[in-house]
């Protein structure tokens, strides 16, 4: 009976790593769990030896494929599939078997942009009430791919993917996935109870032009350098960047007003700083007094330690964005590159003292900067006693970046353009796809003009690559981010808005608006649930038939009548103000000044106007970075931020 159990064993190992031993190859995305898109025909493609003989079978219809591996041993077959169901399995013999298991048929969306998007519910994300949202994603029929940070100069045809392929949706798996691509499923699927394929490809802090063609961005000549650049020798390349960028940092340090002769001088404990402002820490600057401000910042503190912590080790920790250097009792005790890297750094005993001076500079290039993060974060620690450093900080200007020449573009990493598209786009063009949900612009804010060609650029060049012209291509608008401002003014941020808004002139595309769900000290605001779902909304309308609201009100149209201005609205069913008094527009005469003004709803128009502007021209709504208007309709989603002029704003020429 032993021996007979062995044998069984032994066969039933053998049969079961028949996959091991086959000779065929797939992509990385035709694994066990995948979803195929329904109703269209798939492409199905492998390698196994050369000139070699592969049937393909589906489970759905048992129909087989015969075809003869090429001398490169590439073999494709073209699979009709059905309407949404399973699960099915897909047989591949060449002479081995290979048996692809728990394949579902359903809808496979493309999930892409940058951090907001990659946000996971737990990880570096933690949601909004992550831990349930994470115990209750019981949901076998979404499935998630996972692909890997990747960049290439040229176009690649395989894509490096995580965990071995797709993996089924449950609270193992969904804790690292992207909560917003999640939460878009989630939704579709409760309605319409079709399999969902979430193809997640986004990297966080990415520019819009590296998940371009390079083709396509040649069509417009503002990236044609950068793009010859990546096929030089980029070791060479990076030397050359690299010293220019030098060069710029160390005309900054000569110019930062913290050094006298290459010596810092505010980081004495004796120096006063009786004349510098304050700030609350942690907090970007941008909210505590620096608005739009890029370059050197010094912080300073005196604080007094318990008795416990002199004579100790200590670990100061803290995030900065982007590059920092601290000193404790006027000696460095580290320094750091990169907004998204933690700072733990060890103090030594014999610096700590009962009352100590801590000073933190600071350099920011673009974007929002300082100290930043959550409170519990920003500590001196023993062991597991922890000093908070939380609270009011002096600070000064060492240098802005408008006192020097612009800070060289160094063309590297994920931010080359193309270098995204070219690994993690280019890979899957042949994987059969329903649509696109896309959230990115943070890292083009200060381009905000030229995003008004790159973004409609890049929709219609990958519904061109992916062979599919009215492919489904819906996007988040940025939410509100930084300090509210108390008059009207430029905004980069506005300016992006805008150009995401002017998208929608494009056939197939819908945006979910999210500037009433930001957070002025977070540009990850956390609720990422409403996020996913108004997403989902516009899906449901457009793709699946659902009479379901899934629009705030756009901007139409103006008329000037007197002293008025009358604008009109697609989505205009019961115009309201949420909360109150209507809020958030302003008006403007011939000379191009903003004052704000009295805004009242009359049936399914808005009339604007103002005391200080009695011959208008001109209307903004919510144009700041973080805004607080209150336009909705009948839906109660809130209204894109708009404006009816032309006029060259902040970022107007910027490339």
């Amino acid at each position: 009976m032993k021996s007979i159990a062995k044998i069984l064993f032994t066969v039933a190992c053998f049969l079961g790593s028949v996959q091991l031993f086959s000779k065929t190859t797939l992509p990385s995305f035709f694994t066990d769990n995948m979803v195929l898109q329904q109703n269209t025909a798939v492409p199905f493609w492998g390698t196994s030896a050369k000139n070699t003989s592969v049937t393909i079978t589906a489970s759905w219809n048992d129909k087989s494929y015969t075809v003869t591996s090429g001398a490169d041993g590439n073999w494709k077959v073209t699979l009709q599939t059905p309407s949404y169901g399973g699960p099915y399995t897909i047989t591949v013999d060449d002479g081995s078997r290979l048996m692809l298991k728990n394949i579902l048929i359903g809808d496979v969306w493309l999930c892409s942009g940058q951090s907001n998007m990659e946000m996971p519910l737990a990880g570096w994300g933690k949601i909004n009430n992550y831990k349930e949202e994470i115990a209750n994603a019981n949901y076998p029929e979404i499935r998630l791919l996972q692909a890997e940070h990747v960049y290439s100069e040229t176009p690649l045809d395989k894509l490096k993917v995580q965990n071995g392929g797709w993996q089924v949706c449950s609270p193992q798996t969904i804790a690292d996935f992207s909560s917003t691509a999640y939460f878009f499923a989630r939704k579709i699927y409760k309605e319409k109870h079709i399999p969902i394929g979430l193809l997640h490809s986004s990297w966080g802090g990415t520019v819009i032009e590296a998940w371009t063609e390079a083709g396509a961005l040649k069509t417009i000549h503002d990236f044609d350098k950068a793009i010859d650049e990546m096929q030089e020798d980029q070791g060479v390349l990076a030397k050359r960047q690299g010293a220019a960028l030098n060069e710029w940092m160390d005309a900054l340090e000569k110019a930062d007003k913290g050094f006298k002769n290459g010596t810092p001088v505010y980081i004495l404990p004796e120096y006063n700083d009786g004349a510098w402002a304050k700030m609350e820490l942690p907090g970007l600057w941008e909210n505590g007094g620096l608005p739009d401000f890029d370059g050197v910042v010094w912080y300073r503190r005196e604080i007094e330690l318990p008795d416990d912590f002199v004579g100790k080790p200590l670990t100061l920790t803290f995030f900065a964005d982007d590059d920092d250097k601290v000193w404790f009792n006027g000696k460095e005790v580290g320094a750091t590159k990169g907004y998204n890297v933690k700072r733990q750094y060890t103090i030594a005993p014999d610096l700590i003292e009962k009352r100590n001076s801590i000073t933190i500079r600071v350099f920011d290039g673009t974007g929002g900067g300082g100290i930043y993060g959550d409170k519990n974060e920003f500590t001196l620690s023993s062991g597991n006693t922890v000093f908070s450093l939380a609270g009011e900080w002096k600070y000064t200007v060492g240098i802005s970046s408008t006192d020097l020449a612009p800070m060289p573009v160094i063309t590297q990493g994920q931010n080359k353009p193309t270098a995204l598209y070219n690994a993690m786009i280019h890979p899957i063009l042949n994987y059969k796809i329903k649509g696109v949900i896309w959230y990115q612009g943070e890292s083009n804010d200060m381009r905000a003009h030229q995003y008004q060609t790159l973004f409609p650029l890049m929709i219609k060049d990958w519904r061109e690559k992916f062979k599919n012209p009215g492919m489904p291509f819906y996007f988040v608008q940025l939410a509100g981010f930084k300090a509210k401002k108390n008059e009207p003014g430029s905004s980069a941020w506005a300016e992006l808005r805008d150009a995401q808004f002017k998208a929608l002139t494009l056939p197939n595309t819908g945006m979910a608006v999210a500037i009433d769900i930001g957070n002025a000290e977070d540009i990850h605001p956390k609720n990422k649930q409403e996020v996913g779902e108004r997403l989902a909304r516009i899906a449901l309308a457009k793709v699946y038939g659902v009479n379901i609201d899934y629009s705030g009100p756009l901007y139409k149209s103006y008329a000037v009548k007197n002293s008025n201005i009358v604008l009109t609205f697609d989505f205009d069913e019961k115009l309201q103000a949420k909360n109150g008094d209507l809020k958030g527009f302003s008006i403007a005469g011939a000379d191009k000044k903003f004052y704000w003004a009295n805004a009242k709803i009359q049936g399914n128009v808005v009339v604007v106007s103002s005391p200080q502007v009695k011959n208008p021209v001109a209307v903004r709504y919510n144009w700041a970075d973080n805004p607080e208007g209150n336009l909705t309709n009948a839906s109660g989603l809130p209204a894109s931020p708009f404006r009816t002029d032309d006029w060259e704003g902040i970022t107007f020429g910027k490339k």
